[in-house]
């Protein structure tokens, strides 16, 4: 029994390392960020009220008889309002003070006397604090998963008017006090509908598993529920790409995980070495980083110095002296990405093999050489796409086979690195240049972004701001009603019996 609590206690930091995945990408937002949020959603807010939906009102009082029906919001003041982090997975959305602006239909029966007409109304210290929850779906998409509310409404006033004036202020007292209870019964559900329905079809807008092109995709999915403190929001993504032809294979992750200290701009967004790794490791596997250049493709220059280079075994292939020549450069082990405080570089290791290419017979090879090659890396954001801008900048090239033949290889180590750089690079840049998107919302966009380095990771601050409103990117995915819902829905007609 002793024996194992000792190996319990052993393996427990391999148990509790093996639970918490380091992130290959991670997001924070910060309470500037949040600020800009709350501007959003205030006015969303405002618009979800001014569709509120207040029953129908009646009743009697001795020989005087009401009904007030069609109840419109016609105007909202919502000047003192807060939204704020609430650690560990909340946000606290309070308003304070605010006022609601009625219309509704009169209807009075008192003996043989009928009136008919409109009240204005307004609710004054209205008082709506909600606390929504957020949490990783099973999908591993951020989602409102609950919701709290609490509304209240201090005082509510009625203006009245016509010849049962009199009348209807002496009945005020029942009518403003229904009205308060209906309108108080209402804002919450109202916010809840827009919560847990409105706000998360714009999360489900968040990229989680898509293709980024046709050979590899990438795989944004949570690895677990935020971590929310008093300033900030952390989301701990996967960050992993992944071959389209075996969308199921998983890269371990072994590299740093990133660590966001900065609170200045609206939002961080960092990568580790594994982000671009996998993406290398992917297209590896994708069998895509194999690159042919023959005929006009090949520099003429170049072409002369290879077939000099390789006279004797051309002679010896006589009849095809002649023959176009043929340059395959074939990656043979996927590309490392390292990320150090002094810059970002990639490391890949190849094959070229030279060949000739007589017609309607196989090729004939001339060499195999090894490359190693460094890559400088530019990582940039472009919208809400990172893009990668590759510059070459180590080149070394050596034969297989011998030191000798290396050394005979030495007079093409530039003229290869020109090619490299003329040739190859442009095609490598053009694949890149799509870039992939970050999981941001749609209509919400990235601006003054800076990109600093990191032993092991780098990390993107920017500002936000919103191309489109929410209620627009809402209104784009909100689910079809259907005929039933859409009926429900709908206020009934007031009785013209009071």
């Amino acid at each position: 029994m002793a024996a194992g609590s000792c190996l319990l206690l052993l393996l427990l930091p391999l148990l509790v390392t093996a639970s918490h995945s380091p992130p290959g990408c991670k997001i924070r937002i910060t309470s500037k960020g949040l600020d800009l949020v709350k501007q959003e959603g205030l006015r969303f807010v405002e618009q979800e009220l001014h569709n509120i939906t207040v029953s129908d009102l009646h009743g009697n009082e001795g020989q005087f008889q009401y009904n007030i029906s069609q109840v419109k919001v016609t105007d909202l003041q919502l000047a003192f309002s807060d939204l704020n982090f609430q650690p560990q997975q909340h946000l606290v959305f309070n308003i304070n003070n605010a006022s609601i602006s009625l219309r509704f239909r009169r209807q009075l029966l008192y003996w043989f006397f009928y009136d008919i007409g409109s009240i204005n109304a307004s609710a004054d210290g209205v008082h709506i604090y909600t606390v929504l929850q957020l949490a990783k779906d099973e999908a591993g998409r951020l989602k409102i998963s609950n919701m709290t509310c609490d509304a209240s409404i201090a005082r509510m006033h009625a203006g009245f008017s016509g010849t049962l004036r009199k009348v209807y202020e002496f009945l005020s007292t029942f009518i403003v006090t229904g009205m308060r209870f209906l309108l108080s019964q209402q804002i919450c559900p109202s916010l809840e509908h827009a919560s847990l329905v409105l706000l998360n079809s714009l999360l489900d807008t968040v990229p989680v598993r898509n293709y980024v092109d046709e050979h590899i995709g990438i795989d944004y999915s949570l690895l677990r529920d935020p971590s929310i403190s008093t300033d900030t929001l952390d989301l701990d993504f996967k960050g992993m790409f992944f071959p389209r032809v075996r969308e199921d294979q998983q890269l371990e992750n072994h590299a740093v995980e990133p660590v966001i200290k900065e609170t200045e701009r609206m939002v961080y967004v960092a990568f580790s070495e594994y982000f671009f790794d996998s993406a290398m490791h992917s297209y590896f596997q994708a069998g895509v980083l194999t690159i042919e250049l023959q005929g006009e493709k090949i520099p003429k220059d170049l072409e002369v110095l290879l077939r000099a280079t390789f006279f004797g075994t051309i002679f010896m292939l006589s009849p095809s002296v002649d023959a176009p020549l043929q340059l395959v450069l074939q990656v043979s082990a996927p590309p490392r990405c390292i990320i150090k405080p002094s810059g970002t570089s990639v490391s890949v290791s190849a094959f070229l093999n030279i060949s000739l290419v007589p017609p309607d017979r196989p090729p004939v090879q001339l060499s195999s050489m090894a490359m190693e090659t460094k890559l400088s890396a530019k990582v940039f954001l472009q919208g809400k796409a990172l893009r990668v801008q590759l510059d070459l900048r180590r080149f070394r090239i050596y034969s297989k086979q011998s030191a000798l033949e290396s050394l005979a290889l030495f007079s093409l180590q530039a003229p290869l690195k020109t090619l490299l750089q003329l040739t190859i690079m442009p095609i490598i840049n053009e694949r890149t240049k799509k870039g992939v998107q970050i999981p941001l919302p749609e209509g919400m966009d990235f601006t003054r972004e800076v990109v600093t380095n990191h032993a092991g990771f780098l990390i993107v601050g920017a500002d936000l701001h919103f191309s489109k409103g929410l209620r627009e990117v809402i209104e784009k995915y909100r689910p079809v009603p259907t005929a039933t819902a859409y009926s429900s829905s709908q206020p009934a007609e007031p009785s013209l019996d009071p």
